[in-house]
């Protein structure tokens, strides 16, 4: 599968998300959002509002995490924080599973969760990806995760926040694929730093790449070259 460097633009989730990140940092990662015309800049709930102001217009989203990045927070607090983003401008929202909850086996909690989120997104049109956490879960976990993400009605599986013992990884991308079939999105993410890694993700079934290197994945691009 031969992948463009426009079309892998317009898989990648253009990310900043270190807690350090200034105001400055912000406003570049926006423009290069804005000059390599990525899906999405994905921030911080906190520049959100910032975001939406740079990049009206230009046809790249705004992407919010949620619970970022360990997931164990209430699910008011989750409530709460995504109807903010929304209102902020968020277009899309990333949203980060109790995988504790889930590894406890308290399942109706985070169906719950995953419920009262993607709902919220549902009724704004807006995009929504649960982060499982891969690399804290067994196999059967992650099959199950899936399940559950794919019941909630979300548009999108996530492996992984980048904040986890290990990001996105070839196999993992190959057992969701198979798990969520077409019926939903994988999004890939965490440790993807050059375009080799990129595209690897995308043959194992990935359909979105969050990554903080999209302008150098895209510079390695064939096509670039």
């Amino acid at each position: 599968m031969n992948i463009s460097s426009d079309q892998l633009a317009r898989m990648i989730d253009h990310t900043l998300l270190r807690p350090e990140a200034t105001r400055d940092e912000v406003e570049k990662v926006c423009e290069e959002g804005r000059c390599f015309n990525f899906a999405t800049v994905c921030v911080n709930p906190a520049w959100v509002s910032l975001a939406s102001k740079l990049l009206k217009g230009t046809g790249v989203k705004v992407n919010a995490v949620i619970g970022f990045p360990f997931g164990a927070t209430m699910i008011d607090v989750k409530v709460f924080e995504t109807k903010r983003v929304l209102s902020n401008g968020a277009e899309e929202i990333d949203m980060v599973m109790n995988f504790g909850a889930f590894r406890s086996g308290d399942l109706e909690l985070v169906k719950e969760e995953l419920r009262s989120v993607v709902d919220i997104t549902r009724e704004h049109n807006v995009v929504s990806k649960i982060i499982i956490e891969t690399c804290y879960l067994t196999q059967m976990e992650k099959i199950k995760a899936c399940q559950l993400v794919m019941d909630c009605g979300a548009n999108f599986v996530k492996t992984s926040t980048g904040f986890g013992t290990s990001g996105a990884t070839v196999e993992d991308v190959k057992l969701l694929r198979q798990v969520v079939d077409h019926k939903i999105g994988i999004k890939a993410s965490g440790g993807i730093r050059t375009y080799d890694d990129a595209v690897k993700m995308i043959h194992a079934g990935a359909s979105r790449i969050g990554s903080s290197a999209g302008v150098n994945i895209l510079r390695a691009s064939p096509s670039n070259r």
